[in-house]
């Protein structure tokens, strides 16, 4: 394969930036980013190495689930700004080199959509059927409640209506009825839409249920759900042919293999992984890598043109809910022991530096493993300078606190009063005065420039989202070795989940007399014994990308 061919599938080796605009940067003085200030901002993400930024919802809404109850998927929210602004901010976006993508919100709408208060007026309605209706609800209404803190059942009573809606997730958000055509043409008109006005593609919200139709009372004679995603995907690629639909599917491997298609490959392009994530907490909880290392080998591999999409965490709460009981709690115990880091049972509403106790060293290390894993790197805003959480938020928005730019007033974020924020600025000592962008651009040794070091190396290297990858057997339990080949380039990362200091013997095939290992990170160099094999060092906490290098190879390390 071509070098070149890993630009034309972009997305199996970019770095992806996810951002809320209304906590990113405010220009006009209301507490609210928005877009212009996104705009301004845009150099920082490009210095950073992203190539991809997906926007979290900047759709009109009632903002009482943080933009995800939408009112028109066809507009911008005038709090935020305006289809120029955002034509603006796409274009100033791909001059650096970034491909914007957004949320698609299309599996149910806010209640104060006009299609919904067409709905429920009359059963006449042209929209009635839009949305999943009956006189009475099922007797599983309560089972399968995505917020239990919330909601006691999945179906509402509507007065106006006089019928029961389906809502998997709040009240407020009535499900849309995707076995509708028409309903499925709308999506379509959505993404074309967008298409046209210079997105590179949706991460899409919350898959199994955009698919879910078990709600409908026909749902036995519907053909198989899969069949529209995959129209989908084949009508982005038509208007589009390089956009990518990112899924949000938290389910077990083998079911989320299939949302790629399968071997085709013809629905989603990529795929968050969240086992792998769920186990690389245990791991480090555990101080060892075992659960980690276990979950990679249960991983299928994605189909070629596709890609898993790995973490460490993302705007929602941190969910532990595919580990069993006893090993969600090593996790809470470790990382969230106090009732209010935890939510709905199931996860934590914490970002990583608190959870480490701001260990410098681990939290380098935790980001290392992100961007040497096998997939496509997804950060959240704000990781890149390690910004913790404020627990007085509510809920998940803990983590959505405003953007830390400067030690000035709310971090630099807005010149509104503190009362008037879209969320309270973090508190502590992870605080603006402490962690902010404009300290840590100065600061050689700063998280910050930790990973513009790591974004700038794994696009160095296409073994890492490209090759074939092996995990290394070695005599070490605390260190984690895997390694990477492709064409001809080979790449080996450790990494010391403990911290105690440790060293591994590999056996490095394909080497021979005069063979050594740089080190991608330090610039430090290693030689490979004649017979293949390798010995080094891992500090505590420590971690190492090594190219193995032969006499006469021309990589510039």
């Amino acid at each position: 394969m071509r070098l070149t061919e890993t630009a034309d599938v972009w997305w199996k080796n970019a770095i992806v930036y996810c951002l809320d605009i209304e906590t990113f940067f405010d220009t006009d003085g209301d507490g609210r980013g928005d877009i212009r200030g996104l705009s301004q901002r845009i150099d920082h993400l490009a210095e950073l190495g992203v190539t991809c930024l997906w926007l979290m919802p900047f759709y009109p809404t009632p903002d009482r689930d943080d933009g995800y109850d939408i009112t028109d998927f066809y507009g911008v929210d005038s709090r935020l700004g305006t289809h120029g602004d955002l034509v603006e901010l796409i274009t100033l976006a791909q001059d650096r080199g970034i491909r914007v993508i957004a949320d698609l919100v299309v599996n149910h709408t806010s209640d104060q959509h006009p299609w919904f208060q067409s709905a429920r007026s009359s059963r006449q309605s042209p929209y009635r059927d839009w949305y999943v209706w009956r006189d009475e609800p099922p007797a599983d209404a309560d089972q399968g409640i995505v917020f239990p803190d919330q909601e006691t059942s999945l179906w509402q009573y509507d007065e106006q209506a006089g019928q029961y809606y389906l809502h998997q997730f709040y009240k407020h958000q009535p499900d849309l009825d995707i076995a509708n055509p028409e309903v499925r043409e709308e999506i379509m008109r959505i993404i074309g839409f967008w298409l046209q006005l210079g997105l590179s593609g949706f991460r899409v919200d919350a898959v199994p249920f955009l698919l879910e139709t078990k709600g409908a009372v026909d749902a036995a004679n519907l053909p198989d759900p899969h069949d529209y995603l995959r129209d989908l995907r084949a009508f982005m690629n038509r208007r589009e042919g390089q956009a990518v639909l990112l899924g949000e599917v938290n389910l077990p491997y083998k079911d989320t293999r299939q949302f790629f298609g399968d071997e085709d490959g013809d629905e989603l392009t990529m795929c968050f992984d969240f086992i792998g994530m769920q186990k690389l907490y245990l791991s480090l909880a555990r101080s060892e890598p075992a659960e980690l290392i276990k979950a990679l080998r249960e991983r299928p591999d994605p189909p070629e043109e596709a890609q898993w999409g790995t973490f460490v965490r993302n705007h929602d709460e941190l969910t532990l809910d595919k580990l069993t009981d006893e090993e969600r709690q090593e996790v809470f115990t470790a990382f969230g022991p106090d009732e209010d880091m935890q939510l709905y049972g199931r996860g934590l509403r914490r970002r990583l530096p608190p959870m480490l106790g701001n260990d410098l060293n681990r939290i380098k290390l935790v980001y290392s493993l992100l961007f040497s894993l096998p997939g496509t790197p997804v950060l959240f805003y704000g990781e890149e300078i390690g910004m913790g959480e404020n627990l007085a938020a509510e809920g998940r928005n803990a983590v959505r606190t405003p953007m830390q730019w400067t030690r000035d007033a709310n971090g630099g974020f807005s010149t509104a009063d503190p009362d008037k924020l879209a969320g309270p600025v973090v508190e502590g000592d992870l605080s603006p005065e402490h962690v902010n962008v404009a300290d840590q651009r100065r600061d050689p040794d700063s998280l910050l420039n930790w990973i513009k070091l790591l974004a700038q190396r794994y696009r160095e290297c296409p073994e890492l989202s490209w090759g074939k990858y092996t995990i290394l057997e070695h005599e070490s339990p605390s260190v984690f070795a895997q390694r990477s080949d492709y064409e001809g380039g080979t790449v080996i990362a450790l990494h010391n989940f403990s911290d105690q200091p440790a060293e591994v013997t590999l056996a490095v095939s394909g080497t021979g007399v005069g063979v050594q290992v740089a080190d991608l990170l330090t610039g430090k160099t290693t030689p490979i014994d004649n017979d293949g094999t390798l010995r080094h060092p891992v500090a505590p906490y420590g971690c190492c990308w090594l190219r193995v290098v032969h006499p006469g190879d021309r990589y510039i390390v």
